[in-house]
């Protein structure tokens, strides 16, 4: 290769007129290197390789070329680096050195991309404070309470200042897709006036030719609620939406890479949102350089729409109540009142718990658990059974292990093991469906504060709180009490007397 002073002086001294043969003879260079360079239209001359030997990669080109076309198939969280490709090539014989590999492959993709017929182009876009949001999901790696495991994560972006919004989710059905919304909203601290979202089956029902969608009957309901106007992209057209698809890719490397490990998701949660606001913080915005992403967010908060209270956010199913007073919900079972037996019910499951009604009247409510063949009993549920059954108490497996409340827990102990000891507690008990709880539970401190450890001193204490008070029989000098005592004022005297001797 020339360099360019040489070029130079070549074009210079032809231009002088000197001839080809002599300027070959000066310079030591052939006399067609010569011409080549006069005849180049530029002054920039340079020396491009035709063909491009490959003595190391030669006998591995094909295979190469195969492990490329593979690579380039996957989705782009696992492509191979160009070491691992090199590894492998070296396992099948291969002894040539990385950079070979790495400069092929760099040709390779190159020449991919020349070949490519229209190769898509976009138009930057930008959008005014408060007017949209982007909405996405992402699936991370994590390891919670010391098991690996894959949440799923929900990521909310504001355009305008590009404030992020982070949160995982054990599962990607529509209650967490309302969860994080208004869990979003609530950070942001508003509402923007339009939402972008992909086509994603917990939204759009049903996609027609441009921009024409069914969204679902229970997503609309959400955005009405909020006031937003909810836009689908095109099918298969994240650069509609390319911020939040960014934010997938920096939230990946910046907050679960290396993988993170907390005992809970919700300790995942909580950290995940101070990180949003560290990033906010610490990142300049990609437009207004002298803002922060911060700064940016709080001149946007203003332009945002107040929540006027969070979304109700539930999908329900209806279930059938089965004798053992136990509903089938995501392959989990779960408690529910006794009236409610052989009943059909609604369950109404949101993000973090489920609750189940029937006939308007919630019977139940539960912490949702996403494992799978999972009993969780409610011991207060089957109390009208267990009135009837008292011998359920010692072997019924939602009494096993029950967190009692203290007096309970006391009377229980005192009492003893044995039927009759079970017998006299259930009718403690029974006391709950009639005066509650928290009245049976301050009769049985008051009779074990008395050291009466007995069922029948108990109910006689509920029984006399029940009992109107009596009216009193006999008048005592607080009850001759005036309700209007006079005056004792001596002037009033003195000002009737003034009067008489007037008349």
């Amino acid at each position: 290769m020339l360099v360019l002073e040489t070029v130079l002086r070549i074009r210079r001294e032809h231009a002088a007129g000197k001839a080809i043969k002599a300027i070959a003879r000066d310079l030591k260079l052939s006399r067609k290197v010569v011409r080549k360079v006069i005849r180049t239209p530029e002054a920039d001359f340079s020396y491009r390789r035709e063909v491009q030997p490959l003595p190391r990669i030669g006998p591995f080109q094909e295979r190469l070329d195969m492990l490329l076309e593979e690579d380039e198939a996957r989705p782009r969280r696992e492509k191979l680096r160009i070491t691992r490709i090199h590894d492998l090539l070296l396992r099948e014989g291969f002894e040539g050195s990385y950079d070979a590999v790495r400069r092929y492959a760099a040709r390779w993709r190159q020449e991919r991309r020349r070949n490519a017929v229209d190769a898509p182009a976009f138009i930057p876009l930008t959008f005014r404070p408060g007017e949209a949001y982007q909405f996405d999901w992402s699936h991370e790696d994590v390891e919670i309470a010391g098991k690996p495991m894959r949440v799923k994560v929900a990521h909310v972006r504001l355009c305008a200042s590009r404030a992020i919004y982070v949160r995982a989710y054990p599962r990607e059905t529509q209650e967490m897709v309302f969860d994080a919304h208004a869990r979003a909203f609530a950070f942001f601290g508003g509402v923007p006036t339009r939402g972008i979202y992909d086509n994603m089956k917990t939204a759009v029902t049903t996609v027609f030719t441009g921009k024409e969608r069914v969204f679902n009957r229970r997503f609309l309901v959400m955005t009405a609620h909020y006031m937003v106007e909810p836009t689908a992209c095109s099918p298969a057209a994240g650069w509609e939406k390319g911020q939040v698809e960014n934010q997938v890719q920096t939230a990946r490397g910046r907050f679960f890479q290396p993988r993170l490990r907390f005992a809970s998701i919700e300790e995942l949660n909580g950290w995940l949102e101070a990180e949003c606001r560290r990033w906010a913080e610490t990142h300049p915005h990609p437009e207004q350089k002298e803002w922060t992403v911060a700064q940016a967010w709080n001149a946007e908060r203003p332009a945002l729409q107040p929540i006027l209270a969070p979304f109700d956010g539930f999908h329900e199913n209806e279930h059938s109540v089965s004798g053992t007073c136990l509903i089938s919900f995501d392959r989990n079972r779960y408690s529910v009142m006794a009236k409610a037996v052989r009943r059909t019910v609604q369950v109404r499951a949101y993000a973090d718990r489920i609750v189940v009604r029937c006939q308007g009247e919630v019977v139940a409510e539960h912490p949702r658990f996403f494992g799978r063949d999972r009993t969780v009993y409610n011991p207060w549920h089957y109390l009208p059974v267990l009135v009837t059954k008292p011998g359920a108490l010692r072997n019924g497996a939602p009494f096993q292990d029950w967190d009692l409340p203290p007096a309970l827990a006391r009377l229980r102990r005192k009492l003893g093991a044995g039927d009759e000891a079970d017998r006299r507690f259930v009718r403690v008990l029974a006391a709950v469906l009639v005066d509650g709880l928290e009245l049976v539970e301050a009769a049985v401190r008051e009779a074990l504060a008395a050291g009466a450890v007995s069922d029948d001193v108990i109910l006689n204490i509920l029984a006399r709180r029940r009992e109107p008070p009596r009216p009193l029989t006999i008048v005592t000098s607080e009850d001759l009490e005036l309700e209007h005592p006079p005056l004792a004022d001596c002037g009033r005297y003195d000002q009737l007397r003034g009067l008489h001797a007037a008349a």
